[in-house]
């Protein structure tokens, strides 16, 4: 990228999430439903849902590392897509199951705006140091 460049957008500016709380113990995300979002038949697609899922889960272990030192990528993820959403706003709701010192797993709730569930999701992050090169330029 050359130093002109435009910054390339992000999934989370792409989907629209927005961050509404982010601590060591709970982080939530919103992300509006629309045409962006949905599979073939006009629903919120499931890998969109997970994309939510593992940002929340991702964004929690961030927390929770020695970010001077380490950083955190998915590992494994599982989703279980309860009912469906054609349009609207759904959030997600991130806490922490286990925290250890190589692995995190967060659980996911995504609900919509009358609070129910439309997916539920596990995730487990891996806690892994960043290279010498990268903290050096941090």
């Amino acid at each position: 990228m050359q130093k002109n460049e435009p910054k390339p957008l992000t999934v989370m500016e792409v989907l629209g999430i927005e961050t509404e709380e982010m601590t060591p113990e709970r982080v939530v995300l919103k992300m509006p439903v629309d045409g962006r979002h949905h599979q073939p038949f006009g629903i919120l697609h499931g890998g969109v849902s997970v994309v939510l899922a593992e940002t929340a889960a991702s964004l929690g272990a961030w927390m929770n590392c020695d970010r001077e030192k380490e950083t955190t990528v998915g590992l494994e993820i599982n989703a279980n897509h309860i009912r469906p959403k054609r349009e609207g706003i759904v959030t997600a709701v991130a806490e922490p199951l286990h925290k250890g010192r190589t692995t995190m797993v967060w659980e996911i709730r995504i609900q919509d705006e009358e609070e129910r569930l439309i997916c539920v999701s596990r995730c487990t992050m891996a806690v892994v140091p960043l290279k010498e090169e990268k903290r050096k330029k941090e």
